[in-house]
């Protein structure tokens, strides 16, 4: 068969190209560099005591399994055993729907979107997973991801199965804050500054800054069990979820395709231990995970095609 005429792919790749950065430009916001700039979640409420106070049964934590930020919050109410005193509502992703559908209606609400315009009438922003809704107030506690996993840390310990659990010792603050620092720009939003760049130059340095962490951390565990010694803290949680998700979606989706978990011995050992801890495989949904990625952000997969399942044994077969 011969291939199109040289004016047909010509046409075509610049409708694609520029259809492409139109659709990108509202998914991904770069900078004018082509940097992809993630927006700054707008709750930022504490459960304080004052207007948000610690109790069991008022909060809801909405969440989708294929989110890796969401992914935190499930895995830290589960370790502290919040499963009774906070109720999880799992939102499905829709891009027809522009975002996350409610699984029933919610106040005449369908949408998450709609929820959040219900809760702050006027609200123009992002309507993201986690939130932590407020049953009593029917406000938005909060939808910062770092700042959830803390509240599920610290906040609820009266309640929770396991309060002698802390995700985040005094002493080891400072070490938890360095890593979060490192591990947030360069590879939990640093496997979306690759896939959502939209410049060579932008993609090839969030590329070398990923990986220039995964083998520093690689080697760091060949010594040590956790990121900050032989306790497993927040900073672990938040590297987890993003480390689950690279062989499935992040090498071939995003583009982050130096090198996949498997080669890296300790890193893939260290994933397969936090997975085989107490229930946290079942905050694990891999089928949704890749259909969410691969068919929702039309972006970056135009075709729609959903790939098979990789080999995932290594998660129950290593350490523990």
């Amino acid at each position: 068969m011969a291939i199109p005429p040289s004016w047909i792919v010509q046409t075509g790749r610049s409708i694609w190209t520029n259809i492409w950065h139109l659709m990108m430009s509202q998914l991904a916001p770069p900078n004018d560099r082509g940097e992809y700039q993630r927006p700054q979640s707008e709750f930022r409420h504490r459960i304080d005591g004052n207007k948000y106070a610690a109790q069991p049964h008022r909060y809801r934590l909405y969440v989708g399994w294929s989110c890796p930020w969401a992914h935190r919050t499930l895995v830290v109410r589960t370790l502290k055993g919040l499963e009774e005193t906070i109720e999880i509502v799992l939102v499905n992703g829709d891009a027809n729907a522009g975002g996350w559908t409610l699984p029933k209606s919610e106040h005449d609400c369908q949408t998450l979107a709609q929820l959040y315009r219900f809760a702050t009438p006027g609200y123009t922003g992002r309507s993201t997973v986690p939130m932590l809704w407020d049953t009593h107030t029917y406000s938005i506690v909060n939808n910062e991801s770092a700042e959830i996993i803390e509240i599920l840390n610290a906040e609820f310990n009266e309640y929770a199965q396991h309060p002698e659990l802390d995700l985040a010792p005094i002493d080891l603050q400072d070490a938890i804050a360095q890593w979060n620092d490192t591990i947030y720009q360069t590879v939990n939003n640093g496997v979306y500054r690759c896939g959502f760049a939209q410049t060579q130059a932008a993609y090839d340095m969030a590329h070398t800054e990923l990986f220039a962490t995964l083998d520093r951390i690689n080697e760091l565990l060949a010594t040590q069990a956790y990121l900050c010694g032989d306790l497993l803290t927040l900073a672990d949680i938040r590297l987890f979820t993003t480390l689950i998700r690279f062989d499935l979606v992040y090498h071939n989706l995003f583009k982050c395709n130096r090198r996949q978990l498997r080669n890296y011995p300790q890193l893939q050992a260290y994933v397969s231990k936090i997975y085989q801890l107490a229930d946290v495989a079942d905050t694990c949904n891999f089928p949704t995970i890749l259909q969410d990625y691969y068919g929702n952000l039309f972006p970056l997969n135009p075709g729609g095609i959903i790939p098979q399942l990789p080999d995932l044994s290594y998660l129950t077969q290593l350490g523990g």
